[in-house]
């Protein structure tokens, strides 16, 4: 048993003062409101849920602070695409998971407790297929043993280059599967995970490009009651594509023949249209959203507030990773809408702030788009959890939302002061436990890669 005392903690009631956590395998087994801590208890000031990253491609951290050059013709997602599709052609397993090993550990000191993995690193350089199908996705289990952070693996289907089933470009060989290899690649990925107590396992298939309807609905099969997330509506080529593919808008084709329910993850569907966005909401799917990587590559602004007066439910990733925070990630979508909509506190309420409606918006869509149920700090929950810094001068004389408005809003990852997953410590004063050796390896790995 690890007794936990916090001056102030969000529960899902709201503020509670003088809180104990009573944390046994890996869960919350009680809860004390306002009492005094004891000997023994692991002090902290301000406690709150650790958030669910739902949309990860941990190679790409790699690629950070690469791709900000402009060519000689206009700079958008396919210019960037190209760039990384060379970047995935260059790495080697270990590679791979020394990379994803670094954000891994960078989302843990960030406030991440869980990440989605939307993994389609499958093959060799030339594209052969490795003797296990699961030779990559079992560097991505290893780089989230090695870190603690909870895993939810996403392995994708990608099967051709645009709609209507064209053949795959050469650049895409590493991605390709076929039904048959793709369903001994999930079989792979549920062993490779089986070292880790919390593991889910999901299916992607990759966008309405790269997989065809039939395909679609094999792959949605294949992946029986887990989660299932999709690439959509990210640009407008791709809208102008599916309409001359299919006559309809993506989002709308999706819907119009795919069951969509609670299991389903909309990655971006940036560009919807009204009835797109009302549709999506009354499906109880969750939208992906990933500001930060939206803006770098310039998909688009998501409408977050007509989707949420819709009813609709929505969690954060990180996606590119090009950079990596919890309030990151919040306070661009929120500043995002402000640009949109030329207003300020525009996803806030009368009676709650901003951060906090932010923050209790996104947990519970990304805990659901990763299949892992409920999170907060509440009985029988995971103990996944974050402390604040409350030195931290972006949180002088702030209390309960304002603390949250100080983190989001101000100080950022640097408030951050220690975070648990399953009841484990895995940073403390801002640093992961590990970070010495991961961090050392990452810059081996870079080298090579740089050479």
């Amino acid at each position: 048993m690890t007794i936990i005392h916090a001056a102030q903690t969000l529960t899902p009631q709201g503020w509670r003062r003088n809180v104990r956590l009573h944390v046994r395998n890996g869960r919350i087994a009680a809860i004390q409101t306002d009492v005094a801590p004891q000997a023994g208890d692991d002090l902290h000031a301000v406690l709150v849920p650790a958030m669910a990253n739902l949309h990860s491609h941990a190679f790409q951290r790699g690629m950070a602070g690469l791709t900000e050059l402009r060519g000689s013709c206009e700079d958008n997602f396919w210019s960037w695409r190209e760039v990384m599709y060379r970047f995935a052609l260059s790495m080697t397993p270990e590679q791979v998971e020394a990379i994803a090993g670094q954000v891994y550990m960078e989302m843990l000191e960030a406030g991440f407790g869980r990440v989605g993995e939307f993994h389609y690193l499958h093959h060799h350089r030339d594209g052969r297929p490795y003797a296990d199908p699961g030779e990559m996705a079992g560097r991505i289990a290893a780089a989230a043993q090695l870190t603690g952070i909870g895993l939810t693996l996403l392995p994708v289907f990608y099967a051709h280059s645009t709609f209507g089933g064209a053949a795959p470009s050469p650049s895409q060989r590493r991605f390709i599967s076929t039904i048959d290899s793709y369903g001994r690649l999930l079989e792979r990925c549920h062993a490779v995970v089986q070292p880790l107590a919390t593991a889910v396992v999901g299916a992607a298939p990759h966008s309405l490009r790269a997989v065809t309807p039939q395909e679609l609905a094999e792959v949605t099969a294949l992946a029986a009651t887990g989660p299932i997330h999709i690439h959509i509506a990210e640009q407008r080529q791709e809208v102008e594509d599916c309409l001359a593919w299919s006559g309809q808008r993506p989002v709308q084709w999706l819907l119009d023949h795919a069951a969509l329910d609670t299991r389903w993850c909309l990655v971006h569907a940036t560009h919807m249209d009204a009835t797109e966005t009302a549709r999506l909401a009354a499906t109880g799917a969750i939208a992906g959203l990933c500001p930060i990587t939206e803006a770098n590559l310039g998909d688009g602004t998501f409408d977050a507030l007509d989707f949420i007066r819709c009813g609709g439910r929505f969690g954060i990733g990180t996606d590119s990773n090009v950079q990596v925070g919890v309030a990151d990630e919040l306070r661009l979508l929120e500043y995002s809408q402000r640009l949109l909509h030329r207003a300020r506190n525009v996803l806030g309420t009368p009676e709650r702030s901003t951060g906090r409606v932010l923050l209790e918006r996104a947990l519970p869509g990304g805990a659901m788009a990763l299949g892992a149920g409920f999170t907060g700090i509440a009985v029988d929950c995971p103990a996944d959890f974050v402390s604040l810094d409350r030195q931290h001068p972006a949180l002088a004389c702030k209390r309960e939302d304002a603390l949250l408005d100080a983190w989001i809003f101000s100080g950022g990852n640097s408030v951050i002061d220690c975070v648990w997953v399953a009841g484990e410590k895995v940073v403390s004063a801002g640093r992961h436990r590990r970070r010495d050796e991961i961090v050392k390896r990452f810059f081996r790995t870079m080298q090579q890669l740089c050479d």
